[in-house]
């Protein structure tokens, strides 16, 4: 989430290259610690990662041997983390990057895993729209992890300025606005979690985010 308040109608793609221009790196690069949990147990295959940013994610699950697609809109976030793919010596050929706009882009293919993490924004972006989308490449037995916040973290800017503190949902609100059918689907993880985190002037904070996992059968 990007610590700022912009007009809701700024344009996306805009929004986010300026936000990325602003300094070399706004991530830690570090892959974000509910995928690691989850994904650390599973035997690699094919991977998407829906808002890839700077491919800290996709970086993570290519070194653990994921053939991995990321997705952003922002070409310089891409750029960004091609650069440090090939600075971690991750072999190329396991990392597409794709500049798209996640609430045009459609996938295409299946994959065993699609990642969704922390896919908030300040500017208009249809979430609910995109992470039922980000269901249907889901091959049988496949995994979607969506990942939010439980609550934003003090640096976001959503409490300042008189801005309001938006509704975020719970992982079980994630779950039924999917609209899954459940024969076809089952509830792996749904639960709050806490992590120790670093803001982006070095703010230190413990966060909580909202994780769910659902199983293709």
């Amino acid at each position: 989430m990007a610590h700022m308040s912009p007009d809701p109608n700024t344009d996306p793609t805009a929004f986010w290259e300026e936000l990325y221009q602003q300094r070399e790196r706004v991530w830690s690069g570090r892959a974000n610690a509910a995928l690691v949990a989850v994904a650390g147990e599973f035997a690699p295959g094919r991977a998407l990662d829906l808002g890839c940013g700077e491919g800290g994610d996709s970086i993570w699950l290519a070194e653990q041997g994921w053939t991995v697609t990321g997705v952003d809109i922002s070409a310089t976030a891409l750029a960004r983390a091609a650069s440090h793919a090939a600075s971690r010596v991750v072999d190329a050929d396991r990392i597409e990057w794709t500049q798209a706009d996640l609430s045009e882009w459609r996938p295409e293919g299946e994959y065993d895993l699609v990642s969704a993490c922390f896919l908030h924004s300040p500017v208009a972006f249809p979430r609910e729209q995109v992470l039922q989308r980000a269901a249907l490449p889901v091959a049988s037995g496949g995994h979607l992890l969506v990942v939010g916040h439980a609550e934003f973290p003090n640096w976001s800017g959503t409490r300042e300025g008189g801005h309001e503190h938006p509704e975020l949902p719970t992982a079980q609100e994630v779950f039924d606005s999917l609209e899954l059918p459940e024969d076809e689907w089952e509830v792996v993880v749904a639960e709050p979690r806490s992590r120790d985190a670093v803001g982006p002037d070095g703010q230190e904070a413990v966060l909580v985010d909202s994780v769910l996992l659902v199983r293709r059968r």
